[in-house]
């Protein structure tokens, strides 16, 4: 059995020593411009050490309240001790032996624990993937194998990632999809969210949108990058009663909205209703790379050679998923739901009190305001100001949609930090006032 090497524990709350950046995070931060791709979006200069739990420290010894868990990646928190372990275990016995040739047990313990979790009807079975955008880009290929149709439904405001495939589907930022020339074709998008856009795309099936050759509407249970919006009720239903009717499979993109993170596996179970292929990644394996597929078995029919990665379901991240889950069930997702709740209600509070701010939004811990300007607008400078000055304060934040700042903390956040977090926010919004 391996030990864990003993660190000198971090702080719960926010302890900055030298003004940000550092003189050593400065360094950092003119190496990495010098070699590094400018397409990476960076909100402030934080070089980051180490993390644990919900705070991370910096190359300057600042420790930092982190709200955002690598974009809602690190579920578990930074470095749990449980997924260390499994990850230490794992590398020592096996780090690499491709799953699309041979056979190894983490990678058929992770498909079973999932596929007995999954909210699908009957048997399914599993693809795993590195990332996000690679389980939407083997979805679109399961839905087209498997109907025999060309044609994709998505949505405007949807974020399912930056590949070819998965940026056809994307609805977010003209810059995602600027200057990159032709994408795949045979993508409709729809507005997201409410009957009114179900009702449009009734109409599209009537006059320029065959319905018998649509093979998928792919959704995201609560748009991440759009905003996290969260979808009128019956909204999803209705897409399964729309799919169900015309033979249209229903993918669900869980990769920022799964894991846990609304307080539930999958999102989507939320509102009771059963997809046909659920695509997830980020919150899984709790910072390793890995991403997953799920499908009815009676869909996931391709041939051997029709889909395959070198790298996905790697046993190294699939131990950190197995050890990932196995924490999920043991208490943390009752805790998102708890600490969302109090997220929620601070947040709402400040909504009260400040104008610029919106009511709050989401479920567990995916939660977002919208910053306004003084005649009610979404203001996308004022919110990028508010996440600016935050991280002067030791909290991180980041933006989504025009003029959002989402709320994704690590699943383990307790209720000093919610409260340390609402602190800082409320003192950073009085300065912009």
């Amino acid at each position: 059995m391996l030990s864990i090497p003993v660190k000198r524990p971090l702080p719960c709350s926010p302890q900055l020593l030298t003004s940000l950046p550092g003189p050593r995070a400065k360094m950092l931060v003119e190496r990495d411009h010098a070699v590094t791709s400018p397409s990476y979006t960076r909100d402030y200069p934080l070089v980051v050490a180490r993390g644990e739990g919900c705070m991370v420290e910096d190359v300057d010894g600042n420790v930092f309240l982190d709200m955002t868990a690598g974009i809602a990646v690190t579920s578990t928190g930074h470095c749990h001790p449980d997924v260390v372990r499994a990850i230490q275990e794992q590398s020592v016995n096996l780090l690499h032996m491709s799953g699309t040739d041979f056979y190894y047990k983490p990678m058929i313990e992770l498909a079973e624990m999932l596929v007995n979790r999954a909210p699908l009807h009957g048997k399914s079975k599993v693809f795993f993937s590195n990332s996000g955008a690679e389980s939407n880009e083997g979805a679109i290929k399961l839905a087209r194998y498997y109907t025999g149709r060309n044609l994709i439904v998505a949505f405007l405001g949807a974020f399912h990632g930056r590949t070819y495939g998965a940026m056809a589907l994307t609805g977010s930022k003209s810059v995602q999809r600027a200057n990159f020339g032709s994408l795949l074709p045979g993508v409709t998008h729809i507005p997201y969210g409410t009957g009114t856009s179900l009702d449009y795309l009734e109409q599209l099936f009537t006059t320029i949108l065959p319905p018998n050759e649509v093979a998928a509407i792919i959704v995201e249970a609560i748009q991440g990058e759009g905003g996290y919006i969260v979808p009128e009720d019956g909204f999803l239903q209705r897409i399964r009663e729309i799919c169900d009717k015309h033979g249209i499979l229903m993918i669900v993109d869980e990769v920022q909205s799964g894991m846990g993170r609304t307080g539930k596996l999958f999102a989507i179970e939320h509102w009771n209703v059963a997809p046909d292929i659920i695509t997830t990644a980020k919150g899984i394996a709790s910072g390793l790379p890995l991403g997953a597929i799920i499908a009815r078995s009676e869909i996931m029919t391709w041939k051997p050679g029709s889909h395959a990665t070198t790298f996905g379901g790697n046993p190294v991240a699939c131990a950190a998923g197995i050890a990932t889950l196995r924490l999920l069930e043991n208490g943390l997702m009752d805790n998102a739901t708890k600490m969302g709740e109090l997220l929620q209600a601070g947040l709402f509070k400040l909504h009260q009190r400040y104008s610029q701010i919106s009511r709050p939004r989401g479920k567990g811990l995916m939660v977002a305001v919208d910053i306004l300007d003084s005649e009610g607008n979404l203001s996308t400078s004022s919110r990028d100001a508010i996440i600016n000055a935050a991280f002067h304060q030791g909290l991180l934040l980041l933006g989504c949609g025009k003029a959002a700042i989402r709320f994704c903390p690590p699943l383990v956040i307790d209720a000093e930090q919610i409260q340390v977090a609402l602190e800082s926010f409320q003192l950073i919004s009085n300065l912009l006032t």
